[in-house]
């Protein structure tokens, strides 16, 4: 998850590169500059580069490509004042918001991610990148659901992991909603979101939809039907034990 976004704000910011429309002279020779060292992976030249454009302009664009070259070199909270600047110099650009979001999201400041998806959400015109955002968002919501999980906060779970599948179908925030909904005693909400885990299954194994679905219906004492559920969850190896050891006490 973390490579897929910190990935996609790289990508775009190399397809704007070329747009230095009004910079000054200077700075868009040492920002093309930049732009060719970025490109080519030699990220400390890029932001030496990007730094001597700075000098001359403050353009928001400056800012974010330096943005971009400190987070392949995982100086993140360097990252994070660069694309802050930029938005400084434009609070509408777009992409500035994304790369925040990634970079919160790879620190585990989850809050903060979701707080900067919105952003990008709300401001990018494209509906491709919207519906980017919206998974990022999910994926960020899941994340606290999980932490607040472990922490044996299931109605917060609950809360987080709600707002996740409302932003995208997220097959591992559903088996999350699953497992929290069964240690609430809640089992026909399990069976439902055990079902969806099912259906938009792209991350998970199939062993844990079908393993909370049979602690579902063993908690509605449905023991055949929790029976039929941990016989399909249990050729899945990473909950065999678990579902061996349900049908053991079911016999």
């Amino acid at each position: 998850m973390k490579k897929i976004i910190l990935i996609l704000f790289a990508l775009v910011s190399l397809t704007m590169a070329q747009n230095n429309n009004e910079m000054p002279p200077d700075a868009a020779k040492f920002y093309n500059s930049g732009n060719k060292q970025l490109k080519s992976g030699n990220y400390e030249g890029a932001i030496q580069d990007y730094d001597k454009a700075l000098e001359t302009s403050k353009d928001y664009r400056i800012y974010y490509q330096k943005g971009v070259s400190l987070k392949k070199i995982r100086k993140y909270n360097d990252a994070i004042e660069a694309f802050k600047a930029s938005l400084e110099n434009n609070p509408e650009f777009d992409l500035a918001y994304n790369g925040l979001g990634g970079i919160y999201f790879a620190q585990g400041k989850y809050d903060l991610a979701v707080e900067a998806f919105k952003k990008f959400e709300e401001k990018t015109p494209k509906d491709k990148l919207k519906k980017k955002a919206k998974q990022y968002i999910a994926r960020s919501y899941t994340k606290l659901g999980e932490k607040a999980k472990g922490n044996n906060k299931y109605n917060k779970a609950v809360e987080y992991l709600t707002e996740a599948v409302n932003n995208a179908n997220y097959d591992a925030a559903y088996l999350l909603l699953a497992e929290s909904y069964v240690e609430l005693g809640k089992y026909n909400e399990a069976l439902a979101a055990a079902a969806k885990a099912l259906k938009y299954r792209k991350s998970i194994s199939k062993g844990g939809p079908y393993y909370y679905e049979g602690m579902a219906y063993k908690g509605l004492e449905q023991k055949d039907k929790a029976i039929a559920a941990f016989n399909k969850g249990k050729s899945d190896k990473q909950y065999k034990k678990l579902c061996e050891y349900e049908l053991k006490l079911l016999k």
